[in-house]
């Protein structure tokens, strides 16, 4: 009995340690965010949504246990001087870069400082004016008419149902392999063959990641990937095959004079990079350009099947500035205006975080302390009626409009392609990849839904709607 007295004392000891844990966690509220987020962690965007329309400053700060102190902002006074105005407190950080470094590694989407800087500069060279007449003319034009008219003929033809998700995400996954690595026919554009091996493979090891980034508690993850089991196990595997992937065309382009460098792949290994920079930059590009114009197009095409007057506006717009050549396209406003439209309601990434190095204030009054992960929330801001007002739920085209002329909107209201010296470089070749394909469908084929049930908005890296996007496709009579 003598030996169990000093047992049951620090047992009971333990217990007041224990319950006094949970007050204190309880009185900051990080218990309490952690439940309600495990209650909402099938309507992440909706809720904090919900929570920062509430929020007299359109800013919220969530405390979820055993994760970092988050501040979510839908504030374009914030977003600015987030992304611009005091940009070098506000990094990827360690944390962001930690999340996806098995995958991307050193590339430009997850590095900061000097890294970036370098890579940027390399990059930028890839979207001049120049560059994007030739991605249009030879790149697009081939992908279209090449491959994907003929897919979408032979659909129409045998009236079978169609996931143009799935087509629109093989397209543009082959577009950006050729243009990133100079590798065409990445992906079947016939829905009867399977995806590629190497796009499931991107697939996968982005959706875990993204995965890893929203988890209520990271420990988990990591336990799972010190073990290898499970969504771990699966990462490491489809990660090996995209890198052994690349590394076959680094070591396949080195062995070639390479006189004409026509792709990224090429001009960077000429610029002398060693080969894992090489590989690292290369996955970075292919995954910016896999899956953000294709969850884009798929958005927009579910909703123009629901205004035939809009899509007829854009065939009569497409129809007054022909042929379709770089210039032509800049011209086609109206249909940007749809883009941007469709992009504000169901924006391709729906919220980027970043993590501050030093102890802030956020214009609003909101106190950062250094290592806060800092949000802002494109998704939500879009659904704001102090930006968008009444009818910010509805899909009006001519808001992007100020006297019949397109009117430019801030890119701190309109954060789609980032802003500040992190814009994306490859926003006009979106524009231009997202004109071209949308002009060349419409001419040629009409669309309707299989349901008309509304879809379900999947965040990951990139946005996606689950289940994808099942169409009916047929020919269009040609036009007078």
């Amino acid at each position: 009995m003598g030996v169990l007295i000093p047992f049951f004392l620090l047992f009971f000891f333990f217990l007041l340690l224990l319950t006094h844990f949970f007050f204190q966690f309880w009185r900051t509220k990080k218990l309490s965010h952690l439940i309600s987020f495990y209650r909402n962690r099938n309507r992440l965007l909706e809720w904090f949504t919900e929570l920062v329309a509430e929020s007299p400053t359109n800013t919220i700060v969530v405390h979820r246990l055993g994760s970092r102190r988050t501040i979510v902002t839908a504030n374009p006074s914030n977003v600015e001087y987030i992304l611009k105005t005091n940009f070098f407190n506000f990094p990827k950080g360690k944390p962001f870069t930690h999340v996806l470094g098995d995958f991307l590694g050193n590339g430009i989407f997850n590095v900061d400082g000097d890294r970036w800087f370098s890579q940027r500069k390399v990059a930028s060279h890839e979207f001049s004016a120049r560059s994007l007449r030739k991605f249009l003319m030879y790149t697009l034009a081939e992908e279209v008419y090449g491959r994907l008219v003929p897919a979408l003929e032979g659909v129409s033809y045998g009236g079978s149902v169609l996931d143009l998700q799935e087509i629109l995400a093989r397209f543009s996954f082959n577009v950006i392999c050729k243009f990133a690595m100079g590798s065409g026919n990445a992906c079947s554009l016939d829905p009867c063959v399977p995806v590629s091996s190497l796009w499931r493979a991107f697939d996968v090891a982005a959706a875990i990641s993204a995965r890893r980034g929203a988890a209520p508690l990271f420990v988990i993850w990591k336990v799972k990937r010190l073990l290898g089991v499970g969504s771990e196990r699966r990462l490491k595997e489809s990660i090996l095959e995209v890198h052994t992937h690349v590394m076959k065309l680094i070591h396949e382009k080195k062995k070639k004079t390479m006189k004409n460098n026509e792709d990224f792949l090429s001009r960077l290994i000429c610029a002398g990079y060693e080969d894992d920079v090489v590989r690292d930059m290369v996955i970075s590009f292919v995954m910016a350009g896999k899956d953000t114009t294709s969850a884009a197009l798929t958005w927009f095409f579910w909703i123009l099947s629901h205004y035939p007057d809009v899509e007829e506006k854009i065939l009569k717009e497409a129809e007054a500035n022909e042929p379709l050549n770089y210039e032509s396209l800049k011209r086609l406003n109206y249909l940007k205006a749809c883009l941007c439209e469709s992009m504000r309601l169901f924006p391709p990434v729906a919220w980027d975080s970043k993590h501050a190095s030093c102890d802030d204030m956020l214009p609003d009054g909101t106190v950062v302390k250094a290592g806060d992960r800092v949000t802002y929330f494109p998704y939500g801001m879009g659904r704001l009626e102090a930006l968008w007002g009444l009818d910010r739920f509805e899909f009006r085209p001519e808001r992007w409009f100020t006297g019949g002329k397109w009117s430019e909107v801030s890119p701190y209201k309109f954060p789609i392609f980032q802003a500040g010296p992190r814009v994306c470089l490859g926003k006009e070749m979106a524009f231009v990849q997202m004109k071209y394909l949308v002009v060349s469908i419409l001419k040629r084929f009409k669309i309707r839904l299989v349901s008309t049930n509304k879809p379900t908005f999947v965040p990951l890296l990139t946005a996606h709607m689950a289940g994808g996007l099942k169409i009916f496709i047929s020919n269009r009579e040609k036009r007078k």
